[in-house]
């Protein structure tokens, strides 16, 4: 039989493929206990009110995530400080919310962490009177729309009201949006302070409403530079309608950003895939927004969760960019497992098919020492039969082509012991 030729048996293949199999089952047994659940196929979003942009962005993702196999329900609310006491509660089954920035407060919301600001929410402050006013103080006595309780619109107002020191002595309303627009029109409220999309019909009907003055904010740069959640924007002349000039110039505004925030255990798979379709949504900007700026890791009030950071820096992962989510998914969970293992069985293959010629080595070492204490004129055919056993054993080893060079030396190494026994029997 030539040797690394023939088919091996059934009981070669168990020997050498028994142990590598053995760590392999091992290796998982114990690789397995490190390794992340697979993500649960349903969770849920805190949204916001009807009609709002909230409720419209949250449809969306609901439709993106859908088509990725994952169910996305929809929570309707009434605005950021409801979502965030839905995200405090495990039971609520709300693990992902849209949130307006401001409202949070890390110090006694834990468990919570943001994964991307989205876009610019302008806070709009309209008010009746025959003249314009520049400064939230102006607003003194007067009766103020300031949106529901619940809301992130009252939550900010309440703290630009105090900042002016207007909130003790005007009569603050909790009506909010198209409500408060109405009530201001007809004159039943002196001002309205909402925080919405530049395309919200409402807003859109009161930059054209007689009576009705958008506040230019004057001192927009100091209230920005008190709550880093803010920044200062100039709203462009004529950017609502360039036919009528609406607005008839540059405004100073206040605009705090739409954010989403998680529960800290949403599971990492999850956080990538949300960051992936709020990118599709959010990445071609607005009036307000360059493209490409949103998501964004800033304008944040908890901190960035580790997985929704490294994907802002980096972007989705590899597998992630070319293979279904729930694929993905399983080969990222599984190389945890599965790159170990590959370390470990190459060493394990390697040694086992050494380990067939060493043990030749062994016996054929034995049978040197021995023929060297052999006594003059002892037998020598034990040795002889000793030696055709080793020779016919390395005969049948079969092993790869990169491990012939060892089976060709240990026969020319038989050949010299057996040159030996020879010339000693011959004495």
């Amino acid at each position: 039989m030539t040797i690394g030729q023939g088919r091996r048996s059934f009981r070669e293949i168990i020997k050498i493929g028994g142990p590598a199999l053995a760590i392999l089952i091992a290796g998982f047994a114990v690789a397995i206990q490190f390794v992340e659940p697979a993500p649960d196929g349903r969770i849920g979003i805190a949204g916001g009110s009807p009609g709002g942009a909230y409720a419209a962005f949250a449809e969306r993702y609901s439709e993106l995530l859908g088509r990725t196999g994952v169910e996305l329900t929809v929570r309707e609310t009434s605005g950021s400080i409801e979502n965030l006491r839905l995200l405090q509660d495990p039971a609520s089954g709300i693990q992902v919310a849209l949130v307006q920035g401001g409202t949070g407060q890390p110090a006694k919301m834990p468990g919570l962490m943001s994964l991307a600001s989205l876009y610019f929410e302008p806070l709009w402050v309209f008010h009746r009177g025959a003249r314009p006013f520049r400064r939230l103080s102006d607003l003194h006595g007067r009766r103020i729309a300031i949106g529901a309780k619940g809301s992130g619109t009252r939550s900010l107002a309440l703290q630009l009201l105090a900042d002016s020191g207007v909130a003790d002595d005007a009569t603050l309303s909790p009506l909010g949006g198209a409500d408060a627009a109405t009530a201001l029109r007809r004159g039943e409220i002196d001002a309205a302070i909402m925080v919405a999309a530049p395309r919200a019909a409402y807003v859109r009907g009161l930059l054209g409403a007689e009576g009705v003055h958008l506040m230019d904010l004057e001192r927009a740069e100091a209230l920005a530079r008190r709550h880093r959640f803010l920044s200062r924007i100039h709203l462009p002349m004529g950017v609502i309608d360039l036919s009528n000039n609406v607005p008839p110039s540059d405004i100073a505004m206040l605009v705090p950003t739409a954010t989403l925030v998680a529960r800290d255990d949403l599971h990492p798979a999850l956080v990538e895939l949300i960051l992936r379709e709020a990118t599709r949504v959010h990445r071609d900007g607005g009036l307000l927004e360059t493209p490409g700026a949103f998501p964004s890791a800033l304008h944040l009030d908890f901190p960035i969760g580790e997985h929704a950071r490294r994907y802002m820096e980096q972007g989705p992962g590899f597998l992630q960019r070319f293979l279904p989510f729930w694929v993905a998914n399983f080969l990222d969970r599984t190389k945890v497992m599965l790159l170990p293992l590959f370390r470990i069985l190459p060493p394990t293959y390697r040694w086992r098919m050494r380990s067939r010629i060493l043990r030749s080595y062994a016996d054929l070492a034995r049978l040197e020492q021995a023929l060297g204490a052999r006594k003059p004129g002892d037998d020598t055919a034990s040795f002889a039969a000793e030696l055709d056993r080793i020779e016919n054993a390395v005969r049948d080893i079969h092993l790869p082509p990169g491990y012939l060079d060892a089976v060709y030396t240990l026969r020319v190494h038989v050949g010299l012991v057996r040159e030996r026994l020879a010339s000693e029997s011959s004495v």
